[in-house]
């Protein structure tokens, strides 16, 4: 039988939002997964009537650099609690001009420069492959944007993400070459969260919170975590009120691609997976192996 569903919806909050306004009915859960332990407890309650759950991407007090993440047992977790939507708040730096600090990002692309991160979940004897030309859930990513423009925020539609190893800034001749290849914003931490999201059969979408030029604008202080702190606490209040209706707004039931992106994603023989494995990457492949096992039935 199947466990029941916990959560449909999933926060995952970036630098600055560590909790989620307007919860009701809270509790907060320890998830264990075979990945390991996720950043935080996990808080559940409820938002506009809908099932939410709660992840402080770096911890409540900020405790995990961008890279140091668990992002495998991140979306395990949720995956596992039943959510099916992903909503990712990030703050990012501006590579564009017309881009200004305070204003909201719905990036649909992502280039990804980091070097130490674990990306997939299948390792062990499995091989899966998902596409990922799409990263981004444009449903969700829609939703996102009918909510910015409820609550008034200037908002940008579409564009690219180019994710930095990090926890330092980029020096200038890397700010410099993004913006050649014609990034729109610079963050640490959407990749692999978005990369995992996809084979976790997960709808994900980004709310990029902007809270500076990069070091690339001659006329602007380099970036400082001072100046970047005082914008992002600005910008907290105006996601929360996004969120919000994004959670209103959102799909009862997806009906998107993202939803089936393993479908056909598994190459790996089924009779070289071992008990073991299977029983690892249930969660995954859950609906695959139980049609498999009505056929042979």
């Amino acid at each position: 039988m199947a466990k029941k569903s916990q959560a449909d919806i999933a926060i995952i909050g970036g630098s600055g939002l560590y909790h989620m306004k307007g919860l009701q009915r809270v509790r907060e859960v320890r998830v264990k997964t075979p990945f390991g332990s996720p950043s935080d407890r996990i808080v559940l309650g409820f938002v506009e009537g809908r099932r939410v759950a709660f992840l402080a991407r770096h911890g409540r007090g900020h405790k995990i650099s961008p890279t140091a993440i668990n992002y495998r047992a991140n979306i395990y977790a949720l995956k596992s609690l039943g959510v099916t939507q992903v909503f990712s708040i990030s703050a990012v730096g501006s590579m564009k001009e017309t881009i200004k600090p305070g204003d909201l990002v719905l990036p649909d692309q992502f280039i990804d420069r980091t070097t130490q991160r674990l990306s997939t979940f299948f390792e062990q004897g499995v091989v899966a492959h998902v596409s990922f030309a799409e990263p981004i859930c444009s449903t969700l990513s829609s939703t996102l944007g009918k909510a910015s423009q409820e609550v008034g925020s200037t908002v940008h539609r579409g564009g690219t993400y180019v994710c930095m190893e990090g926890p330092q800034f980029s020096t200038k001749a890397e700010s410099k070459l993004y913006r050649q290849w014609g990034v729109d914003i610079i963050g640490m931490t959407n990749i692999p969260e978005a990369k995992l999201a996809r084979e976790a059969e997960l709808c994900y979408a980004t709310l990029a919170l902007v809270t500076d030029y990069d070091c690339w604008h001659e006329t602007e202080e380099a970036v400082s975590v001072g100046a970047i702190l005082e914008i992002m606490h600005k910008n907290v209040e105006v996601a929360q009120q996004v969120l919000k209706a994004s959670i209103r707004l959102a799909p009862e039931t997806p009906q998107c691609s993202c939803q089936t992106a393993l479908e056909h994603a598994l190459v790996t023989a089924p009779e070289s997976i071992t008990t073991s494995v299977k029983k690892r990457y249930q969660l995954f492949f859950a609906r695959q192996w139980s049609k498999a096992q009505t056929t042979k039935g």
